[in-house]
């Protein structure tokens, strides 16, 4: 779990040695830390300072591995500052790259509404399978005993290639709690394709890679029961059923050019993991509002249902739910009671 701040040009190197002779760096001796799920690798190039992240007396921290000196967090932006507007400057040259190109989070949209339904375009028929041998799903988007599954699990042997299924820029390569290793694919329609539970990677943040291009190697890292690999396709950070936009028959295609996506392509509560959904792709948004019409928009209540159970069920957060029934996270539910959804 390694942060990179590279020094990529004579100028930029002495910038950053400025930077990092003004800070105050303390040394921290026999002081218990631990380490945090994520990382972010700022660029890359030849010359490497590394720094691990780590969490202090309850505060976020970095940690120089080559010294052992510990710098607080506000200290580490400052000093990553220079490389970070460097790495911004590249929003000319890839319009899909905007102000949620982080590096340091799996999804930077989190505090983004998007409407829906919405619409995803392609430039592309086909794409290129994420593993070398056929085929296996093991899991599919949809409910499960532990919860909405927001991806597909594809069978795998721990060291199998995985590979970018279009091509795009990787906006993250890290570790996270659920995923495991983890590397994100930004393609140029603001799709993204999460490629989850690696044993290691293969690219960097940053790289421009082709289709097929080899992003790390099959695992059985973070939250997973076995070997496989987990995809995901977002949307502006919006999960989007990975079968209603590639086809895994053996046709490699793309569902279509111009795809809508409803409500119900988003929502695992709509589908089961354990057996495949009939797909109808939805390819003007006049189709999309009427297939959105027909999906419910509210609850009734029952005998032992609270917030969470109700928020689970419809793949919402209990404050969305919250706000759209102007009640409190602690008030008490009645049995027949209606709650939106929508």
């Amino acid at each position: 779990m390694r942060l990179f701040i590279i020094k990529s040009d004579p100028l930029l190197k002495k910038n950053i040695l400025i930077a990092f002779s003004i800070i105050l760096i303390c040394t921290v001796q026999n002081v218990a830390y631990s380490q945090e799920s994520d990382t972010l690798h700022i660029a890359k190039d030849s010359t490497d300072v590394f720094f691990e992240k780590i969490t202090l007396d309850g505060n976020v921290a970095y940690k120089n591995e080559k010294t052992n000196e510990v710098i607080s967090e506000s200290e580490y932006h400052i000093l990553c500052a220079p490389v970070m507007e460097v790495s911004f400057k590249v929003k000319e040259e890839h319009d899909h790259i905007d102000d949620y190109w982080r590096s340091d989070k799996i999804n930077p949209y989190r505090d983004v509404k998007i409407n829906v339904p919405f619409q995803i375009k392609f430039d592309q028929t086909t794409f290129t399978h994420p593993v070398d041998d056929d085929i296996v799903i093991t899991s599919r988007f949809g409910r499960r005993r532990r919860g909405a599954h927001r991806g597909l699990d594809i069978d795998l042997v721990t060291g199998d290639f995985v590979r970018s299924v279009l091509p795009g820029k990787v906006r993250f390569v890290g570790y996270s709690k659920g995923h495991g290793k983890t590397v994100v694919v930004r393609h140029s329609n603001d799709v993204e394709t999460v490629y989850a539970h690696l044993s290691a990677y293969t690219v960097r943040t940053n790289d421009s890679i082709p289709e097929g291009q080899i992003v790390g190697f099959g695992g059985n890292t973070g939250n997973s029961r076995g070997s496989h690999l987990h995809l995901e396709v977002r949307f502006k950070g919006i999960c989007i059923h990975p079968e209603y936009v590639f086809n895994f028959d053996g046709s490699k295609t793309i569902r279509g050019e111009n795809l809508w996506v409803s409500n119900s392509w988003k929502s695992p509560k709509m589908h089961s993991s354990y057996r495949k959904s009939k797909i109808v792709p939805l390819f003007s948004e006049e189709d999309a509002i009427a297939s959105q019409d027909a999906e419910p928009r509210q609850h009734k209540v029952r005998k032992g249902d609270t917030l969470y159970q109700i928020a689970l069920k419809y793949s919402l957060r209990v404050k969305e739910i919250c706000s759209m029934n102007n009640i409190s996270q602690n008030s008490i539910l009645s049995i027949g009671q209606i709650i939106q959804i929508r």
